[in-house]
C-alpha cells in the first residue's frame, strides 16, 4: 500500500480529451471526473487542478466546461484545428508539460491523468526534480513505459463503478 501524506501539496493536471476518448472506447461511458479529482487529492493539499479541454465550433461542450469548474477544476481551453480534407487535432501535450513544470516548484506531487506515452519526459524529468509523479489513467490503453516510469499508476478501469457514469 502506498501512502499519501496529508500534508503533500499537489496539482492535478487532466488531459480531458485522452480520458474521454479511452472511455468511451472502452467502456462505451464516460469520465466521472469529480471521482477522479477527488481520487487524485486523497485528503491532500490541492494548490491547482487544470483540465485541458477543446472548444468546437458549436459549442455543445460548455456546460461540461461549466462543471469542471464548478468542481474547482481550471479548465484551459483551445480551439478545435480543423484541417483542409476533414483532419482535426487537438493536442495539449506541450500545454501540459508547460503547466507541470511552471507549478511543479509549488507541489510535492503532480497527478497527471492521461495514459499517453508522450508524456514519459516529462514525468522523469519532474521526478529528477524531486516530485512524486503519479498517473491516472485506463489501464488498457496507457502506455507501459509510462505506468513503469511513474511513483503510482491508478487504473481507472479497474474501478468502472467509481471513475464511469453510463452514457
Amino acid at each position: 500500500m502506498i501512502i499519501k501524506h496529508p500534508g503533500q501539496r499537489i496539482a492535478v493536471l487532466i488531459d480531458v480529451q485522452n480520458l474521454y476518448h479511452c472511455a468511451r472506447n472502452l467502456h462505451s461511458s464516460r469520465v466521472n471526473f469529480n471521482n477522479v479529482l477527488e481520487k487524485a487529492v486523497s485528503k491532500r493539499i490541492l494548490i491547482r487542478a487544470f483540465a485541458y479541454v477543446v472548444k468546437t465550433k458549436t459549442g455543445e461542450e460548455r456546460a461540461f466546461f461549466g462543471a469542471l469548474i464548478k468542481m474547482g477544476i481550471e479548465t484551459r481551453v483551445r480551439p478545435l484545428q480543423e484541417f483542409f480534407g476533414g483532419a482535426k487535432k487537438a493536442d495539449w501535450d506541450v500545454g501540459i508539460a508547460v503547466d507541470a513544470i511552471r507549478i511543479s516548484p509549488s507541489v510535492d506531487t503532480i497527478v497527471l491523468a492521461s495514459g499517453d506515452g508522450d508524456f514519459i519526459q516529462l514525468v522523469e524529468y519532474l521526478k529528477n526534480q524531486g516530485k512524486r509523479v503519479e498517473i491516472m489513467a485506463f489501464g488498457k490503453a496507457t502506455s507501459s513505459k509510462l505506468k513503469a516510469c511513474a511513483d503510482e499508476f491508478i487504473d481507472l478501469g479497474k474501478s468502472p463503478k467509481t471513475f464511469l457514469l453510463k452514457k
